[in-house]
């Protein structure tokens, strides 16, 4: 039973801590000179005003402050950090704060070498808030004051700047199509290139021409070449590139000239014999 009970009592314990709220005990800024003389401070967080504070170029701020939980024991929270907001432009910076385990927190700000946490600034102040988080606590958040600082110096221009924002699109301007000539004109040219073979073929009946030798051994592999040139014309046209067609015409052509001449000896041979 005492061992239920202890049991019961730490998870109402964790309970609790899971539920309690982290708060600030003491939060005070101060304004320092050039000199380190002590130019203004004020406690934070007193009836809920938000001071607004101005920072020369040499000045600095230092804040302090303890974080403690509802029972006024100090905590250090899982992550704390500080946010520097300018509403105007919407630049945002983000400070990690060092707090110790009891609590105890200290921030300075020297606008002599400020940090890079710090956003870019123009005119408009910074709205400074304080970040708690915890895995054991309810997480907080506290506005502490308005801080106007000098503007920041404008960027150096890169010479190459220029070359990283978006380029115009690039039209491109292709040539229009040739004009088809008119159908009548293609079919007139189209009889021309076909009227010659028509003629050929028609004279050839004419006059009956007879090739008693053709399908002759001897005769027969001289057309069966010049049939292959014609086929490697055609392949040219198709697919073949300019040196392929040529390296295989040298072959072929090779091959044709010993078949032309053994054709056109037979051939004399069977004139001399009539």
């Amino acid at each position: 039973m005492g061992t239920l009970a202890l049991a019961l009592l730490a998870l109402l314990a964790t309970a609790q801590a899971h539920t309690s709220a982290l708060s600030l005990q003491s939060p005070r800024v101060t304004l320092f000179g050039p000199d380190a003389t002590q130019l203004h401070t004020q406690p934070l967080l007193a009836q809920g005003v938000v001071p607004e504070l101005t920072l020369g170029p040499v000045d600095a701020l230092k804040l302090t402050f303890q974080v403690v939980d509802d029972e006024g024991k100090g905590v250090q929270p899982h992550q704390t950090f500080l946010r520097f907001v300018d509403e105007a432009s919407g630049e945002e910076g983000i400070q990690p704060v060092r707090v110790t385990a009891g609590g105890k927190a200290k921030f300075e700000l020297n606008m002599a070498r400020p940090p890079a946490s710090l956003p870019p600034t123009a005119a408009a102040p910074l709205n400074v808030t304080l970040l708690l988080g915890s895995f054991t606590h309810t997480p907080a958040k506290y506005d502490l004051f308005s801080l106007t600082v000098p503007p920041s110096l404008p960027l150096h221009v890169h010479p190459d700047e220029a070359s990283f924002h978006p380029r115009p699109p690039i039209a491109h301007t292709f040539r229009e199509p040739q004009k088809r000539p008119p159908p009548l004109v293609s079919a007139l040219f189209t009889y021309f290139t076909v009227a010659p073979w028509l003629l050929l073929t028609t004279l050839w009946t004419q006059i009956s021409p007879r090739l008693p030798h053709l399908l002759s051994p001897y005769t027969l592999p001289f057309m069966g070449c010049l049939g292959a040139f014609e086929v490697l014309l055609f392949w040219y046209w198709v697919d073949l590139r300019l040196g392929q067609v040529l390296l295989y015409s040298a072959g072929l052509g090779a091959v044709t000239v010993l078949a032309g001449q053994q054709a056109l000896s037979r051939s004399a041979a069977w004139r001399a014999n009539k």
